[in-house]
């Protein structure tokens, strides 16, 4: 595994110590603190292996995925959040569940390899049911089963639409092993539907930048339709060379929404807004490789309480990869090597047309 190397910006000697310092914060069964002391939640833990993987460490990220076929519940999913000593909180979240699809299917492209792939497709298979199982009838997905049993009352748009990505994700490797799985098929492509074509299936959330890009980073929105909605609202959570908002309404700029967001462009074809991003998100870098999750502006102060996460440096580090990468998995945000966008329109245009005399 080759870091990339892109100068001006952060160099591969500088990226394998981001690397390091999430490894630093990995616990001895597997699973992956936020930082010292913190929290973990499945869907960040995996973004963390990916970013371990990427840098080299495969042994670190299979241990981290270990942890999670220890841990899956009985249905499929996780728990929302985990401490070193047990469970924090007990809601099970679908695109926390999901997640795990993706980071498989990114590790089998760095290793070159599927023998991780093999051994864990049995807890991929538990988590996609779950997340299938808990799809609306309109296509979007209930985003958590609550703590007390109750199915929550509406649906995210960033939780479906990264879910999407995860069950287009677990389609290639379903493909990968001999599978077929039509039933993610039709699952994808009602969700890529509803993001797409029903904003209003969604809590309102507009204020989060996350529901602003992530059906672009997803794959549910693409070519031109893609690049008008991150237009449309740049100048709205974009801090000139900063980085950008975590919420429209506050000078609060975070390095996971900056680099991930980062990443949405380049998947939409605009480079130049992309590696501009890539280079604002520098200015949150630390000496030992770790990222502030955040800074308040004017006062330039790190929020939340001068916390480095290690969600945080994953997102910086595959952000990297994909913009100046040039390994099997730089392209994967593109969609590279994944089923073409599954829209539920499309498939029943097909079908309608296939129907007339």
């Amino acid at each position: 595994m080759t870091l990339p190397d892109l100068p001006g910006i952060i160099s591969a000697a500088e990226l394998a110590a981001t690397v390091d310092s999430i490894a630093a914060q990995q616990l001895p069964d597997g699973m992956i603190c936020w930082f010292d002391g913190g929290h973990a939640d499945p869907w960040n833990h995996v973004e963390a292996a990916m970013a371990l993987a990427l840098g080299g460490r495969l042994d670190e990220a299979e241990r981290a995925y270990e942890w999670l076929a220890r841990t899956q519940l009985p249905d499929g999913s996780w728990y929302s959040y985990y401490v070193a000593d047990g469970v924090e909180d007990h809601r099970r979240d679908t695109n926390v569940t999901a997640y795990v699809a993706t980071g498989l299917w990114y590790h089998t492209l760095v290793a070159g390899n599927d023998a991780l792939l093999r051994r864990m497709w049995p807890v991929l298979e538990r988590a996609m049911a779950f997340v299938t199982g808990m799809q609306w009838d309109s296509g979007e997905l209930c985003w958590s089963i609550e703590p007390e049993g109750g199915m929550g009352g509406y649906a995210l748009l960033t939780g479906s639409s990264s879910a999407y990505f995860s069950l287009r994700c677990a389609i290639a490797a379903a493909g990968h092993l001999g599978c077929e799985r039509p039933d993610w098929e039709l699952a994808a492509g009602r969700l890529a539907h509803a993001v797409a074509h029903r904003p209003e299936a969604f809590a309102d959330k507009r204020r989060w930048a996350m529901d602003w890009y992530y059906p672009v980073l997803s794959g549910a929105l693409t070519g031109p339709s893609a690049q008008a909605r991150l237009s449309e609202r740049w100048a709205e959570f974009a801090m000139d060379r900063l980085g950008v908002r975590c919420v429209s309404d506050q000078a609060w700029v975070t390095a996971a929404e900056t680099a991930e967001c980062a990443m949405a462009l380049d998947a939409a074809g605009m480079a130049d807004e992309a590696w501009a991003l890539l280079e604002w998100v520098q200015h949150l870098r630390c000496e030992d490789g770790s990222y502030w999750t955040g800074c308040v502006y004017p006062q330039a102060v790190p929020f939340p309480g001068g916390e480095r996460s290690t969600y945080t440096a994953a997102a910086v580090v595959l952000a990297a990869n994909a913009l100046g990468g040039c390994g099997p998995a730089a392209g994967l945000f593109r969609g590279e090597g994944l089923p073409s966008r599954l829209d539920l329109a499309e498939l029943l245009d097909e079908v309608a047309a296939t129907d007339e005399p």
